[in-house]
């Protein structure tokens, strides 16, 4: 503990001066010397404050869920770490290198919306508008810092266990922008709560965060389906109490995970890499070794669906060798009753755009 006290000490003048940085920024889209641009399209933003964690693929297809029967649905993403550079309209034959774990993984999805990536978002929605002139709606996956852009509904999501009200200014903390930036988010969900998050809890938050009259605070929590087998879907099975589990991720946070799983199965083996990591021949190699080494013949390999995204690279090692890795499949739920809420807030915006 003295010790993480004495980095923060050392790293503090470094999140000062990024800290300034941020505050000009601030003040030139305050003052309009710097401007976000609006489209004639709803646009919806889905981000944090936060470096990673806080569940914002999951929310983007509950969007996707909630609005594609209805009308013709975008997504817009980065695609970090893609090899491939500018505009790109995702196909589901496309690889994680190619497009990007998440946009590749919502495109498999949902094959009949379109998924799109570009490093500049205001170049890339009129892109999409330009290819795709029917469509009614882009959803904006981690863009809440981007302020080139001005969402016609912004959606800021906030980890239950790490509330960006109790984070600091990278790199002594995980925050991106000064806390006060959560001003500017129409809706505020606070994603992975426990299940069964009582009505105290949630008031103390609530008193923690204050939330202004205009916006709207909604509390989910992760909903797991049974895991399928990474090359065929269609194969999927139970955990249960007798179950080793091996689980091999490369995500923000996997305490969460973990804690549901150890509750799901005998025991359970973790292997963790950096958020969005491209798992090397090495990583694959010690993953059979590992997965070997476990004594119980009830033993599955288990991966979240963006990491099997980066795992499906592998595909002839995992096929050779018969190792049973399965997708954990993972939805959001509303607590509280507020689905409906929610829900209907979205559609409100959207009947109510006007171009």
């Amino acid at each position: 503990m003295i010790q993480q006290f004495l980095v923060k000490i050392l790293l503090a003048p470094f999140a000062l001066l990024y800290g300034i940085g941020i505050s000009l920024r601030d003040f030139f889209y305050r003052k309009e010397l710097l401007k976000g641009v609006e489209f004639n399209v709803p646009v919806i933003a889905v981000g944090n404050l936060t470096v990673g964690g806080a569940g914002k693929s999951p929310h983007i297809e509950y969007l996707i869920r909630l609005l594609n029967d209805y009308i013709e649905v975008a997504t817009l993403s980065r695609g970090y770490k893609r090899k491939t550079k500018g505009f790109l309209e995702v196909q589901s034959n496309m690889t994680a290198e190619t497009a990007g774990d998440e946009p590749l993984q919502f495109k498999r999805k949902f094959p009949e919306i379109v998924v799109t990536v570009s490093e500049s978002r205001t170049f890339g929605i009129p892109e999409i508008v330009k290819r795709h002139p029917r469509n009614q709606v882009v959803l904006l996956d981690d863009a809440f810092q981007h302020r080139s852009v001005k969402p016609g509904l912004n959606i800021l999501l906030t980890e239950y266990r790490y509330p960006f009200t109790q984070d600091f200014l990278l790199p002594v903390g995980r925050l991106r922008e000064w806390r006060s930036a959560y001003q500017r988010a129409d809706i505020i969900v606070v994603s992975k709560c426990p299940r069964h998050l009582g009505t105290t809890e949630r008031d103390a938050l609530l008193q923690e965060i204050r939330p202004f009259p205009y916006q709207k605070v909604y509390f989910s929590t992760f909903s797991y389906q049974n895991p399928y087998y990474l090359f065929n879907p269609a194969h999927q099975v139970q955990l249960g109490p007798e179950v080793d589990v091996l689980l091999i991720s490369a995500i923000a946070r996997t305490e969460y995970l973990t804690e549901y799983l150890e509750e799901q199965v005998k025991e359970v083996f973790s292997l963790e890499y950096e958020d969005h990591h491209f798992f090397t021949n090495f990583d694959i190699s010690h993953l059979k070794r590992t997965f070997d080494a476990l004594e119980n013949p009830k033993k599955i390999i288990l991966t979240t669906e963006k990491d099997g995204m980066r795992l499906e690279l592998h595909r002839n090692f995992l096929l050779e060798h018969r190792l049973p890795v399965f997708v954990l499949p993972v939805e959001v739920e509303f607590l509280f009753g507020d689905g409906l809420k929610f829900d209907q807030q979205i559609r409100e915006y959207l009947l109510s755009f006007r171009s």
